[in-house]
């Protein structure tokens, strides 16, 4: 089995960092291929960033149906062209976000999320009211901290997060934890064992929930609005991004 997982700026570090989370949870027969697009973003901190970022990631979709991939993971917290890339894939499109929030209601009654500056946290809300989060979510928390500030050794983020997270703990009513930021995949575990609840990182259940799907043969349903896109010409830049040969519906 092949994932492909894209982080959708355009950072390798960060894309590096979260491969290394991505292939230690992936199981022996799974493939990751991790990747960020080659145009975009440096950094996703609001609508802007995400719009512009969408462009990049479904180009790596293009490239990934035709070199064969089974599943991806959109490794960003907005789940940015999530729709769109299901348009164009076959096999199953999971975003970290998505999966971290359904995880999260699976283990526990209430769930607060941890996010970067408190200008995204508008995306954090319209997410948990479309996945019918609304129930289980109890806080959306900032730590007001530039995304790239996560790939700083020298940087604070790593104490502001865990203090984030206790604060939660005590003042929220949560029962675990949700990292709103992929930047911030490598520190589930740690923060899991330092604060005694379940700390979630949305590429680590993603990547497992996609092999789920695809172990199942569950594809992305190609009846309705996740149909393959229609064909028709893209003028000016969009030209290359035209979908001109219908998919087969299997």
């Amino acid at each position: 089995m092949k994932i492909k997982v894209i982080n959708p700026n355009t950072t390798a570090s960060m894309t590096q960092k979260i491969a290394e989370t991505a292939i230690a949870v992936a199981s022996s027969g799974t493939e990751i291929i991790a990747c960020n697009p080659e145009m975009g973003p440096v950094s996703i901190e609001g609508h802007y960033d995400e719009a512009l970022s969408v462009i990049g990631i479904l180009e790596e979709i293009k490239k990934g149906e035709a070199a064969g991939i089974d599943g991806y993971v959109i490794a960003c917290f907005g789940d940015p062209g999530l729709l769109a890339a299901r348009e164009l894939a076959k096999g199953p499109v999971v975003g970290i976000a998505e999966a971290a929030m359904h995880a999260a209601s699976f283990i526990s009654t209430g769930f607060s999320i941890v996010t970067t500056l408190s200008r995204t946290r508008i995306i954090a809300q319209h997410l948990v009211a479309n996945y019918g989060m609304t129930h289980f979510c109890r806080r959306i928390r900032a730590i007001d901290l530039p995304v790239l500030e996560l790939e700083d050794e020298n940087s604070n983020a790593r104490k502001t997060i865990f203090n984030e997270c206790r604060q939660a703990l005590a003042e929220d009513g949560a029962g675990a934890i949700v990292l709103g930021c992929g930047g911030m995949a490598d520190l589930s575990a740690q923060l899991s064992q330092d604060l005694g609840v379940p700390v979630i990182d949305g590429v680590s259940v993603a990547v497992k929930f996609v092999e789920a799907l695809v172990s199942l043969g569950l594809n992305t349903s190609k009846k309705g609005d996740l149909a393959y896109p229609i064909a028709k010409p893209y003028t000016g830049m969009l030209h290359a991004f035209a979908f001109v040969n219908q998919m087969p519906s299997d």
